[in-house]
């Protein structure tokens, strides 16, 4: 043979084996990409809020030895503390922070908001390709409801789709003073309960509440926690400031008034969460958002017993609707990965219980095939639980009736739907203007809601704030949107 001929032998075999190596590698990518069998498996980074827990990383573990199986991937979840969550989720996706998949809610990290600034990725594409049994899970109310200009950005958690605020009571002091609650309704008749809290335990704070606390009135945001808003019983569909409206105004004097008599934390207006003083019991009342049977599951998780009344009726708006939700990052480096893992997490019990509850045999224990108990370690690993998927997949408090579940779809079914349903204000147009009334928010509304300001010397004060820094603009903007809105869907 020439040597032209061996050389031409030579490199010929070089590229081949060059050929299969490149080849080799990329069908190992291929495999680890589709959850195959490949090596290098993709580590998804999930950024959730609540008080960060102990033993979230323990939990983690063994989370990702479950889904490196069932997809190829493991799980970093990153916990931001309630009050931080919106300010460091921001900051985060402004840097550009690592991430896949970010928790969002109407008034956590705002959905709307943050979809339309490009902050998540749209997954028309992704949901029917990767995410097919989850579509065919999930109450299509939900998928429908969370749509942002006519597209999905996040998936919601299947849980109660109304929403209902109710009065939660601590009954070990309930019944310690035999105090009761079967006519509490309204902000105004806690009072006596308060009183006598207030002169007989001096270590627990009567009123419990965060700088995320908002008096209810039957009104509806067009943005969570920003002033303009619509009464639920409106007919001419006209947005006000809620700050003029008399039931807020008689909420927050009253407020006040709770504030001076100390039922109320003085650092209320800066406290980012109540989980010390649920984690103590060292706590009278407080008011949250309810669920069949959420009494069990607060009295579970809590380790002693708790009981509530309704404080509102049981009305879905979008709040509620968008109240939970799950959406992949748009900087994600792996956007099918991560669809592949929330199809997952929100059609399979195993993988939805262990995000939720732990470890089996550390943090909790089967009762029955569908009954479950918290063990002591449960302190070490207490999650939010409508924050992290369907809800319908979760095992049953050893209290909760075989047709917990059912009550839910009865409670979904029953709801009655807000006036602006589905309506999703574009803020575009008045984005410096809603900017400038954000940061007037964030001087004035907590100390506000909480009553640390006294509104008989404060509240004018605040809505001239207010007005100066734009919101007469900004309410002029979404009302010209909530009429062509309310024209258009007649």
């Amino acid at each position: 043979m020439s040597k032209s001929k061996k050389r031409f032998s030579l490199v010929l075999a070089l590229l081949m084996a060059v050929t299969l190596v490149l080849s080799a590698c990329g069908g190992s990518k291929e495999a680890s990409e589709s959850g195959g069998a490949g090596d290098d498996s993709v580590e998804l980074i999930w950024y959730t809020i609540g008080t960060p827990q102990k033993d979230v990383n323990k939990v983690m573990e063994e989370v990702s030895k479950y889904t490196k199986e069932k997809i190829n991937a493991t799980v970093t979840m990153k916990m931001v503390d309630w009050g931080d969550y919106p300010q460091k989720m921001q900051v985060n996706v402004a840097s550009g922070e690592p991430m896949d998949i970010l928790f969002t809610a109407s008034g956590g990290f705002d959905y709307v908001l943050n979809a339309r600034k490009g902050a998540f990725m749209e997954l028309d594409e992704l949901l029917p390709e990767y995410g097919k049994e989850l579509r065919d899970t999930i109450d299509p109310a939900f998928l429908s409801g969370s749509k942002v200009d006519g597209h999905n950005y996040g998936i919601p958690a299947n849980k109660e789709l109304p929403q209902q605020e109710v009065w939660r009571f601590n009954q070990t002091l309930l019944d310690k003073y035999k105090l009761d609650i079967s006519g509490i309704r309204t902000l105004d008749s806690l009072e006596p309960l308060l009183k006598t809290i207030k002169e007989n335990e001096p270590s627990v704070t009567p009123f419990a509440m965060d700088k995320n606390y908002v008096p209810y009135v039957p009104y509806d945001y067009v943005i969570q926690n920003l002033p303009m808003a619509i009464k639920l019983d409106t007919t001419d569909y006209k947005l006000v400031n809620i700050l003029e409206a008399p039931e807020m105004k008689e909420a927050l004097t009253t407020m006040n008034k709770y504030y001076k008599a100390g039922y109320v934390s003085a650092e209320a207006a800066t406290t980012g969460s109540t989980n010390d003083l649920t984690t103590s019991g060292n706590w009278f009342l407080d008011r949250a958002q309810t669920q069949p049977m959420a009494d069990n599951q607060w009295s579970a998780s809590y380790g002693y017993p708790v009981v509530s009344t309704p404080a509102s009726d049981a009305i879905i708006t979008n709040t509620s609707v968008q109240g939970s939700i799950m959406a992949i990052s748009a900087n994600s480096e792996y956007p099918e990965k991560a669809m592949e893992f929330l199809n997952l997490l929100n059609t399979d019990p195993v993988l939805r219980n262990m995000v939720d509850s732990g470890i089996e045999g550390t943090h909790y224990k089967k009762v029955d095939d569908t009954h479950m108990e918290n063990l002591p370690e449960s302190k070490n690993y207490d999650m939010p639980s409508y924050s992290l998927g369907n809800n319908m997949l979760l095992y049953l408090n050893s209290n909760d009736p075989d047709n917990k579940w059912d009550e839910f779809k009865k409670f979904n079914a029953e709801g009655v739907n807000s006036p602006i349903l589905s309506f999703n204000f574009d803020a575009s147009n008045v984005s410096a203007e809603l900017t400038a009334v954000q940061n007037v928010k964030e001087q004035y509304w907590a100390a506000l809601m909480t009553g640390t300001l006294d509104p008989a010397t404060n509240l004018e004060q605040v809505i001239e704030k207010f007005n100066q820094a734009g919101l007469e603009k900004v309410m002029a903007e979404a009302q010209s949107q909530l009429d062509a809105w309310r024209a258009e869907n007649k």
